[in-house]
């Protein structure tokens, strides 16, 4: 049986039960049924619990006159955001800044919560970068059809119609590289963070490990922003006039 962070044995300890019966009502079996919850998605819980709070903060906290400090970092997150969508997708990107801004957050604080001591980064779990991969390749296409309707099969046919037949195929698997480019850029990078600062803090405890704990904060948000970028640049390309 794995050993779980001190979090998620808590949840197991409680939630054991109506976790299994779940599961099983979607015909999915737990290898460890009395460790049905992971370190990943307990990881994504508390963050999901984190930002609920922080939000219902900033939405009880709103003030033109005196911003509280949540409220002036909200801001500073939603102006950096916009400014990256109107450069990259351009006209038309208020609709997804919504969906941009949960990613990139909840990707970078994924990133870094494996500095806390007692918790893991969840993006170091291969399922997690797969899941927000998955969710931005299906949001994405949602966005591309939803603008294009049918025509939004032009963007899998070329330019050139008596090409299509060769086409095709080659776009679906284009597309299909993007997931597995998004999935792995991001586990690999957090996972071989995580595992060179958990081996130099195992051999050298003092004064070399902050180095690559300075590292590893670098990394962080340099991959979330790159999640969040591409993204932005799939989806420009998905809703453009052109197709």
């Amino acid at each position: 049986m794995p050993t779980q962070l001190l979090f998620t044995r808590i949840l197991n300890a409680h939630f054991a039960a109506p976790v299994n019966a779940l599961l099983g009502a979607l015909h999915v079996h737990p290898a460890y049924p009395s460790q049905p919850i992971s370190d990943a998605f307990a990881m994504e819980l508390l963050i999901f619990v984190g930002l609920l709070a922080y939000f219902v903060t900033v939405r009880l906290t709103l003030d033109v006159e005196r911003p509280a400090p949540p409220q002036h970092f909200a801001e500073m997150t939603h102006e950096f955001v916009t400014d990256q969508a109107e450069a990259i997708i351009g006209h038309g990107y208020e609709p997804f800044l919504s969906f941009l801004t949960m990613l990139g957050v909840f990707i970078l604080i994924s990133n870094l919560m494996g500095l806390v001591p007692g918790l893991m980064s969840p993006t170091a779990d291969k399922v997690v970068p797969l899941g927000c991969a998955l969710l931005t390749f299906v949001f994405y296409h949602v966005q591309g059809i939803r603008r294009h309707g049918f025509g939004y099969i032009k963007q899998f046919l070329g330019p050139v119609w008596w090409m299509a037949w060769l086409m095709l195929p080659l776009e679906i698997v284009s597309h299909c590289a993007r997931l597995l480019s998004l999935t792995v850029r991001l586990y690999a990078n957090m996972f071989a963070g995580d595992l060179v600062t958990l081996a130099f803090f195992s051999l050298v405890p003092i004064g070399i490990p902050l180095i690559f704990l300075g590292l590893h904060v670098m990394v962080s948000v340099v991959q979330a922003f790159l999640f969040m970028a591409l993204a932005m640049s799939y989806l420009s390309l998905a809703v453009a006039d052109e197709h």
